[in-house]
């Protein structure tokens, strides 16, 4: 276990956590009519993308949940903001099966795990 990349990785999560709670209370602040759609869920992906990117960045294993949610978050977000919302399901789907055919080049590289266990 290395203790190290464990501290290292719940101080990378509680700044993630702190972003989040910062972006839904200036939502609660703001009307829905003057928030462009798709924000909240851009800001979401970009915040669980960039505490997977931090990770890697130390040497820290990634979530694949996290990593995964952002991916989908970021995406539907994206598409939300230009109008397309009936494709959220379908992106789903499409990016399982990518996970599924990648998972076992994720695996052998050890990018996705637990903190913990990461090497130094």
């Amino acid at each position: 276990m290395n203790l190290e990349k464990a501290v290292l990785n719940k101080r990378l999560e509680a700044a993630a956590w702190g972003l989040f709670l910062i972006m839904l209370g200036g939502f609660m602040f703001v009307p829905q009519n003057r928030v462009p759609q798709g924000l909240w869920s851009i800001g979401i992906g970009v915040i669980m993308l960039s505490l997977n990117a931090a990770r890697f960045y130390y040497g820290i294993r990634m979530s694949g949940f996290t990593t995964f949610l952002g991916i989908l978050s970021l995406l539907g977000g994206l598409l939300e903001s230009i109008g397309v919302t009936s494709l959220q399901g379908a992106l789903l789907l499409i990016l399982l099966g990518a996970w599924l055919i990648f998972k076992p080049w994720f695996d052998k590289r050890h990018l996705f795990g637990k903190a913990e266990e990461s090497r130094l």
